[in-house]
């Protein structure tokens, strides 16, 4: 309670601050008075420019875009011909582009609110969870008591999507060297063997602690990727295309797979925030074209290009990646496969860091100094072998990529954003008629409905799959 009790004049004669009340009222949750009016107001007379006290040796907008592509450019295209065969060509289609669109959307809403709360809180960059803490913290009334919650649950969730995605890469380096040495060395491993292997490279790229460091690996990666379509593109185009035997519109009860997947594919949400707080320009990130509209652009482009002529290409045989549809014994088809499998491994440092930082952040402090070493080392060892153990468990590409993006991508992808912007922008910003508070409850109705009906259906098809195994 503010009274003036508590006063004690600075100064002789210096008078009491006026009494203030601190009971609430039905206003309360509307009302942005008392925190943000002094910043508003400080605002005013001194504006702030959070770029201007950014790292001058941090990332250029190159290095960034490879950064943002190489997020979204994982497994995740690879599974589109796959997310075509669960969704029908026509469908498939248009949902991967419009799809497409809300998650680039949802990734401008966020680092736009990002970069107005930065202005408000006068700090240079907020990460992710710390653009949702001061929302709430700067927002309503009734929303500032939730601010250390909506930092808990965005970096628990962000942890929990980047580990489990860490999984599907590493099954999918697995599965392609499996099949690969397999057939050519005529011997009957089985794929967790593989998937025991794979760990050991991931325990070594895994111990990268700094983003710049990885800029290299992103950059060959990218290059095995380039290199993988091509030879994919070739193998796509190498007979002629038959259209007559494929739906325009698929199984309904497949529908839910179809956007598990392609939410998965087209969500590098986590990666998002570090990459455009590691800019020396971020204003360089927005905009037009900006780095999130080229990358969005080219990756929304190669997801329908991949997924609508890899369906057509080899029908109900697709697998969980192209890739592994290629002819087996052929070099070319082999050289596809090891490269995108050698392209993920590197891309695993990018998918490990953004977790671990989040999770350093948190239990670092409780480690004197001279430990801290040896603790990360033995934290991210243990974290990538419990990976490995999961994987093992679930050693099939298509239900797994499924269940991830229908839990995990659609939730931070598109619900928190959305979520986000609203509670910045409440009450008197939301435009005419509040068509933003529309918009938003669509994203948010939207990523629950996929989240509950992707998770099911791959839940059932995991279930399936062991009743068969059995």
């Amino acid at each position: 309670m503010a009274d003036n009790a508590g006063f004690t004049p600075s100064a002789p004669g210096e008078n009491p601050p006026p009494y203030t009340s601190s009971v609430a009222t039905l206003n309360d949750f509307s009302s942005k008075s008392n925190l943000t009016e002094k910043n508003q107001q400080s605002l005013a007379e001194d504006p702030y420019d959070p770029f201007e006290n950014r790292d001058p040796n941090g990332a250029s907008a190159g290095g960034a875009l490879s950064h943002l592509l190489k997020s979204s450019l994982g497994t995740g295209i690879l599974a589109m011909p796959m997310a075509f065969h669960n969704a029908g060509l026509a469908f498939g289609m248009a949902m991967t582009l419009i799809v497409g669109f809300l998650c680039t959307h949802c990734v401008h809403i966020l680092v736009k609110t990002s970069h107005n709360i930065c202005r408000e809180a006068r700090v240079t960059s907020l990460g992710f969870a710390e653009t949702a803490e001061k929302v709430f913290e700067y927002g309503p009334k009734g929303m500032r008591p939730y601010s250390n919650f909506a930092k808990q649950f965005v970096d628990i969730g962000l942890m929990a999507t980047y580990y489990a995605a860490a999984c599907v890469y590493i099954v999918f380096i697995a599965t392609s060297f499996h099949d690969v040495i397999n057939y050519d060395c005529g011997i009957n491993w089985d794929v967790r063997i593989y998937i025991a292997i794979t760990v050991i490279p991931c325990l070594l790229i895994g111990q990268i602690r700094h983003l710049k460091w990885l800029v290299p690996f992103s950059m060959m990666a990218n290059i095995f990727i380039v290199v993988t379509f091509a030879i994919t593109l070739y193998y796509m185009f190498d007979q002629p295309l038959v259209y007559s035997n494929k739906p325009l519109i698929a199984n309904a009860a497949d529908i839910p797979l179809f956007f598990a997947t392609v939410i998965f594919a087209m969500e590098g949400i986590g990666a998002v925030m570090p990459v455009e707080n590691s800019m020396r320009k971020p204003q360089h990130f927005l905009g037009c074209p900006g780095v999130l509209n080229t990358a969005m652009i080219t990756v929304v482009s190669l997801y329908a290009i991949i997924g609508f002529f890899g369906y057509v290409r080899f029908g109900d045989e697709v697998r969980g990646s192209i890739t592994l549809n290629l002819p087996e014994g052929a070099w070319l088809g082999d050289t596809a496969k090891l490269l995108m499998a050698v392209a993920i491994l590197f891309t695993f440092g990018l998918q490990f860091y953004v977790p671990n930082e989040i999770l350093w952040r948190k239990i670092g402090h409780k480690f004197s100094p001279e430990k801290q070493n040896i603790t990360q080392i033995l934290l991210r060892s243990g974290i990538i072998l419990v990976i490995g153990g999961v994987a093992a468990a679930i050693p099939n590409l298509e239900p797994f990529i499924s269940l991830v993006g229908a839990v995990f991508f659609s939730l931070l992808g598109i619900f928190v954003p959305s979520f986000v912007e609203t509670v910045y922008l409440w009450p008197d910003r939301l435009g005419v008629c509040k068509w933003k508070l529309a918009k938003n409850i669509f994203l948010g109705v939207f990523s629950i409905l996929a989240l509950v009906a992707g998770a099911v259906a791959s839940i059932n098809e995991i279930i399936e799959m062991y009743s068969d195994d059995d």
